[in-house]
């Protein structure tokens, strides 16, 4: 009993001043956002005030996110890097696997334009380039991160892999069979359960490290459940809002469509694992780079591969050569590079951040180039 009363339950997070904050900011966020609609007040002064709101909001519940997740890691005797790779990456995907579930949904039951199969497609490709770039670069340039060679070895071949084969897959015909959804979705569960089938063997490699890990759980098990459910929960209502004010400012200010869409849309699927794995990182690297990596294993083969089995999804005739030839080949290329840095030492450094980030600039500028008529594909 003695043991149990040091824990703390579900009435203790309640009361819980981390809760409480996340609790006022959401409906702050809610309460002004509502108003503004309803009183036609829009104004790039109250819009910032809501994306300090929004922005608030995410960095707390994510916080909150990493705290449930790695007292789980704790109490199941995963390793922080496997919380990282299931839990928190299926979790800070969700946006992804909304998106491209309901573009697969529309296609069938309603009818929809087959160009939501080229904003599915171009949306994963695009989610994974920003965080392998952009996400990873903004975290690594803040804050060095050593690499693990296993994860290296293991998740970045992987994560290798299940782009290239994705590619694959389109590359034939420029679709993607509801057979071929299948076999991704396949793989990813075969994925996952050797994860957890070997989950003893990676917990005594991260435990057999020099850096000495601190084991221990303060809450009883339905309290770290309860801090994932409810922080994944509001990091995702963070993160939309942001989007959606961010794109109301960005078309205020006359800011072309085309920047809107590969940055503010581009960035808003993935700022959950921005905030998560920029937070984690401070805590937990193996959660942070699991987070990321994991994160772009769940997207081609999960996401996509849902999306596939409800509908077949075609690219077409306008929307291929952009992704052929210009999405497509950068992430791989982006994918390479970081996979190519971590191996130099198995440590990331902060100019190898920034470079990370100049790559994704590079990107944005050769499609703004693109949609100007400047560079033909």
């Amino acid at each position: 009993m003695g043991g149990e009363s040091r824990e703390m339950g579900i009435a203790q997070l309640v009361l819980n001043n981390t809760l409480l904050i996340n609790g006022a900011l959401f409906l702050g966020l809610l309460a002004i956002h509502t108003g503004i609609e309803e009183a036609n007040l829009e104004s790039v002064p109250m819009s910032l005030g809501l994306l300090v709101l929004a922005m608030a909001l995410l960095i707390k519940s994510a916080d909150f996110f990493i705290e449930g997740a790695k007292g789980l890691a704790y109490r199941a005797g995963l390793p922080e890097v496997v919380i990282g790779l299931t839990i928190v990456s299926i979790g800070t995907s969700l946006p992804e696997i909304l998106v491209t579930t309901t573009s697969a949904a529309d296609l069938r039951f309603r009818g929809a334009d087959a160009q939501f199969a080229d904003f599915a497609l171009g949306g994963i490709y695009g989610s994974i380039l920003v965080q392998i770039t952009f996400i990873l670069g903004f975290v690594v340039t803040f804050r060095g991160v050593k690499i693990r060679p296993s994860w290296l070895k293991r998740d970045g071949v992987i994560m290798l892999g299940s782009i290239l084969l994705l590619t694959g897959f389109l590359i034939t015909g420029g679709s993607l069979s509801s057979i071929e959804g299948l076999i991704l979705v396949l793989l990813y569960a075969v994925y996952i359960y050797w994860l957890l089938s070997n989950r003893e063997e990676i917990l005594r490699e991260e435990l057999s490290e020099n850096n000495i890990i601190e084991r221990t759980s303060n809450w009883t098990t339905a309290s770290y459940i309860a801090m994932v459910i409810l922080g994944l929960l509001l990091a995702l209502f963070a993160a939309h809002h942001l989007v959606e004010v961010a794109s109301e400012m960005a078309y205020e200010l006359n800011v072309p469509h085309a920047v809107v869409g590969t940055t503010v849309s581009g960035l808003g699927t993935s700022l959950p694992e921005l905030t998560i794995a920029f937070m984690a990182a401070k805590r937990s690297e193996g959660v942070a780079i699991g987070a990321l990596i994991g994160s772009n294993i769940t997207d081609p083969l999960l996401s996509v591969g849902l999306a596939a089995m409800i509908h077949p999804l075609s690219l077409t005739a306008d929307g291929y050569p952009l992704a052929m030839y210009l999405i497509i080949p950068a992430t791989i290329i982006g994918t390479i590079v970081a996979l190519s840095m971590m191996r130099t030492q198995y440590e990331f450094k902060r100019w190898e951040g920034v470079v990370l980030i100049g790559l994704y600039a590079v990107f944005l500028g050769l499609l703004v180039a693109q949609r100007q008529g400047l560079l033909v594909l």
